[in-house]
């Protein structure tokens, strides 16, 4: 059976006196939803005795409304939306985990893809331990509630059992009296610090912050957990995994995943897809008339190449907003449908022009092929295709549902063979080496192995 690989969104909170948690774990798991539509939860910490609601589906569709909670009692809590590519999909790989030991309860949420997930749950299995769910995330409970037991803390334990973690995972994780944040040691997914008045936040992107009035504090280094211990109000960092060498931060959280408003490792989204639309002006010019983005996250891309070649920027699609993104559908059906009813073209914008059309990425084809008919039927009169990302050409295990060669488009065509399929006057992707100038701050590394194959720590010997 395949793992589960999550690219998700987390978000944890913890006030003294003056925040309602449940309702702030509820606004959080709004603001991160794009991160994952599959299903979410929230795990409330009530004087030590943990509990979690959680269900497939959409936070509308799971809470309907805030949660209602006992704000005198209840003063911390953990929030996660998931994005599942593989597996099943049932409510029991939905997040927060609630795990029971002999040292007490612990939830855990987690964001990324462990690479040696099946030798650890082998492992783990000989030992004794059986398992509920088919996610990673699991395995990562399992280990420290192994290293518990002879640990003198949680964290402690947590400490120890990255040593047997491999491949990308930030991590939350809740005791009775701590709420801890980890990021593993490449920092392939982003996680970010945040304070309140009377206490602090975590969270996957610092939207969610803005979303309960948190104040932006930092992000969390690669390798870093911090402790946040509800019984004398500290917070203490621990950085024993931390290297000195840059992170290797997913480029496609700014390519794709993250909200445009969001800041990831001090990096601009919304600044980081503009940079790229410029890059491709110059890189891939065009004669043509007007440039438009798709929705969403091609949009801001698209200003940018307006900006750098001076052709007039125009909204060319209206999406609908209550159909989620079609990338992150398991299946490719549901991809494929959610497309048709997502994106209608503004025939005013394209009839009888030369198109610029911007994307994010072109990963399997059919979304884009579905996108450009739109536009010819639509009445453009030529269509130049651009996408804010350079060819996929190798798997992701870290967590993005990239998993094989077997359906990524440029590696299956070449440039020629992709233009016609697409159906487009031409075709241009962003340079590899240009992904890498996204930030303006040099301290800042990025993983690009879906693009070079240069991975930043093994992949898995064999998938399980």
């Amino acid at each position: 059976m395949a793992s589960v690989k999550e690219a998700c969104g987390l978000f944890g909170i913890y006030s003294e006196q003056k925040e309602s948690v449940g309702l702030a774990s509820f606004h959080a798991l709004y603001a991160l939803q794009h991160r994952g539509q599959e299903g979410c939860g929230i795990a409330l910490n009530e004087r030590g005795t943990i509990t979690v609601q959680k269900d497939l589906g959409l936070v509308a569709e799971v809470f309907g409304e805030p949660l209602q909670v006992d704000e005198t009692r209840t003063r911390m809590a953990i929030a996660h939306t998931r994005y599942g590519t593989s597996g099943e999909r049932t409510r029991e790989n939905v997040q927060p985990l609630l795990i029971r030991h002999q040292m007490g309860s612990m939830a855990i949420a987690h964001n990324g893809n462990l690479t040696n997930d099946g030798p650890l749950r082998s492992e783990l299995e000989q030992q004794g331990s059986l398992f509920h769910t088919t996610s990673d995330t699991e395995v990562i409970a399992y280990l420290i509630t192994r290293h518990r037991l002879a640990a003198a803390c949680i964290e402690e334990a947590i400490e120890k059992a990255m040593y047997d973690l491999e491949g990308a995972y930030s991590l939350l994780v809740m005791t009775a009296s701590k709420l801890i944040a980890v990021r593993d040691r490449w920092g392939f997914r982003p996680l970010c610090l945040g304070t309140l008045e009377d206490g602090y936040v975590f969270a996957s992107e610092s939207c969610a912050l803005d979303a309960v009035g948190a104040t932006f504090v930092r992000d969390l280094e690669p390798g870093e957990i911090c402790v946040v211990d509800a019984k004398d109000k500290s917070l203490k960092s621990i950085k024993t995994h931390c290297k000195s060498q840059k992170g290797s931060l997913c480029v496609f959280e700014l390519i794709y995943f993250a909200r445009p408003d969001s800041v990831i490792d001090t990096i601009s989204v919304h600044q980081a897809r503009i940079r790229s639309g410029s890059f491709l002006a110059l890189e891939h010019p065009a004669q043509a008339d007007v440039v438009i983005g798709v929705p969403d996250s091609g949009i801001d891309a698209a200003i940018g190449y307006s900006r750098q070649s001076g052709i007039p920027y125009g909204i060319g699609f209206i999406k609908n907003k209550y159909i989620g993104r079609t990338f992150i559908q398991p299946r490719q059906g549901e991809r494929e449908s959610g497309v048709r009813i997502k994106l209608n073209p503004i025939a005013s914008t394209v009839r009888g022009k030369r198109v610029v059309l911007i994307d994010d990425s072109i990963v399997r084809g059919t979304t884009s092929r579905r996108i450009v008919r739109l536009l010819r039927e639509a009445g453009a009169k030529e269509v130049h295709l651009r996408s804010s990302a350079p060819p996929f050409l190798h798997p992701c295990y870290y967590g993005t549902d990239i998993d094989s060669t077997e359906d990524l488009f440029a590696c299956k065509y070449t440039h020629q063979e992709m233009e016609k399929i697409l159906d487009v006057d031409s075709l241009g992707f962003l340079l590899p080496e240009q992904v890498t100038k996204l930030s303006d701050h040099p301290g800042i590394g990025f993983c690009t192995a879906c693009f070079t194959g240069n991975y930043p720590c093994p992949p898995p010997q064999r998938r399980v």
